[in-house]
């Protein structure tokens, strides 16, 4: 496996490197000293198996561990000095995704680790790579289903002609302590999106901002698409914008953020197509049904123009189709009660 160390401690470092070499199974991805080092180099090089320290200088491990888990999730052990000392950092990291924790190998006289110790630690690397096999991908893969949080909910709403008044009807419903992350998807010029986000301020008590590059959506927060490039998951939480497919003509599009959340959010996703012209978002939609996820499409009665959701309907995309008074219940209930995913019929 290829493994990152992160420890600012010079002679742990060298220590947990020597160990890693020592069973000629593995390599030393990188060093980093520091947790925010950590999730900045994980973003470039995500390694098999990163080496945890928990009490370091600008982000602790159990910050970091927070991080990489959210954004690009990979086998985590905690190495410290001392767990029984750390309990409560070492559950709150384990909670966000660590596998395991193991004291730091004790150091003999020559400066190296003592055998039982060291023994210990490379005995829970060997077990972790069985667990996660040798190839990254997979490892991401199984880790990424493992770290899962039950409550992480991602609202992707998607609308049209007619949108932004649907879009506050089911806004104005959620309570200030709304647990659901929500991403906004509207068909409209980049130009007018900080009106858009300030009427929809007055219809809201959840705060409500544009969604710019690198964004992460977070729980009880509005985030808007705001450009005339589509707004994607480039990562498990992060946000951002590509011009690709550049033949599409629905700009920005919900097809392609409904594909997106689709293939990278780790929670459960409730998708929702509101009011609008054409068919965009019919086919995301059957995506994350089809992945699991709850699916719901504005009826015709209510809808302004019935196009987009229409279009879903025909195409067995929604599990719900409701009048655009019983959605913002609808999510809410959804949201109160666990969802394990499965197929929804």
């Amino acid at each position: 496996m290829r493994i990152g160390v992160v420890n600012d401690m010079p002679m742990a470092v060298e220590l947990l490197r020597r160990l890693v070499l020592s069973t000629g199974e593995h390599q030393v991805a990188w060093i980093a000293t520091n947790g925010r080092e950590a999730v900045e180099v994980c973003r470039r090089d995500l390694p098999d198996l990163i080496l945890m320290d928990l009490a370091m200088p600008e982000m602790d491990g159990v910050e970091a561990t927070r991080r990489i888990m959210a954004e690009t999730p990979c086998s985590i052990l905690l190495v410290t000095a001392s767990i029984e000392a750390n309990l409560a950092g070492v559950y709150e990291a384990m909670g966000h995704g660590a596998l395991d924790a193991v004291d730091i190998p004790s150091v003999g006289i020559e400066g190296n680790a003592s055998s039982q110790s060291a023994r210990l630690l490379t005995n829970k690397i060997r077990t972790i790579g069985k667990l996660i096999g040798d190839a990254p991908t997979q490892a991401k893969r199984r880790m990424s289903r493992a770290a899962e949080p039950s409550t992480r909910r991602l609202i992707a709403i998607g609308a049209s002609a007619g949108g932004p008044a649907a879009v506050a009807a089911v806004l104005s419903a959620f309570p200030v302590d709304f647990g659901g992350a929500i991403v906004l998807v509207q068909h409209l010029d980049a130009q007018f999106v900080p009106g858009l986000v300030d009427w929809l301020g007055q219809h809201t008590r959840l705060p409500i901002r544009p969604a710019g590059e690198r964004d992460s959506p977070q729980a009880g927060t509005v985030l808007v698409a705001s450009s005339a490039d589509h707004l994607v998951f480039k990562s498990a939480q992060q946000l951002g914008y590509t011009p690709s497919p550049k033949d599409n003509v629905y700009r920005p599009s919900v097809d392609v953020f409904f594909e997106s959340a689709a293939q990278w959010w780790l929670g459960s996703v409730i998708g929702v197509l509101l009011t609008g012209m054409g068919r965009d978002g019919a086919r995301g939609l059957r995506q994350l049904r089809d992945k699991g996820h709850l699916t719901i499409a504005q009826d015709r009665a209510t809808s302004a123009v019935y196009g987009m959701p229409k279009a879903a309907a025909d195409i067995g995309a929604a599990v719900d189709i409701l009048p655009l008074g019983a959605i913002g219940s609808r999510i809410i209930e959804a949201c109160e009660r666990p969802h394990v995913k499965g197929p929804f019929r």
